[in-house]
């Protein structure tokens, strides 16, 4: 059964919807977020769960918002996407079922993983704005970082 997107296509501009709901890809280097490097977490644009810190996020030179991981794992899925000839692992939030965008084996760190999203599918929220946004848990994240 479709699901009714019609609040959602009146919530989200025509770009936010196709990558979300659509499974599209931005512009690199022509996206809101692939050059923020300020502090603060970024959450899924339709739910506004948390799914990434800056903490984690690094300039993987490819133009979209890079992270080694996810804030909690438990909050986003991975599935096989075969789409453009190509094999890759498609991420989504659970909370809006919604495509961020996907998973690479090519980042830094520990895991090796590259978490590559779209800027639209997420809102940046700076750590002097968290308290007010309504995610006073993660300040402590950006106590020691004056």
């Amino acid at each position: 059964m479709e699901k009714d997107h019609k609040p959602l296509k009146k919530q989200l501009t025509p770009l936010q919807y196709e990558v979300t709901k659509n499974n599209g890809t931005e512009p690199p280097f022509r996206n809101e977020y692939w050059n923020e490097f300020r502090d603060g977490i970024y959450v899924d644009i339709i739910s506004g769960k948390p799914l990434f810190t800056s903490k984690d996020k690094y300039d993987a030179g490819c133009g979209w918002p890079s992270f080694t991981k996810p804030i909690k794992e438990e909050d986003v899925a991975e599935k096989s996407d075969y789409s453009h000839g190509m094999i890759r692992i498609e991420v989504r939030s659970k909370s809006s079922d919604s495509h961020l965008g996907h998973v690479f084996n090519d980042g830094p760190g520990p895991s090796g993983l590259r978490y590559c999203m779209n800027s639209a599918a997420m809102r940046f929220i700076p750590k002097d704005k968290l308290q007010e946004e309504g995610y006073k848990e993660f300040v402590v994240l950006f106590e020691n970082n004056e």
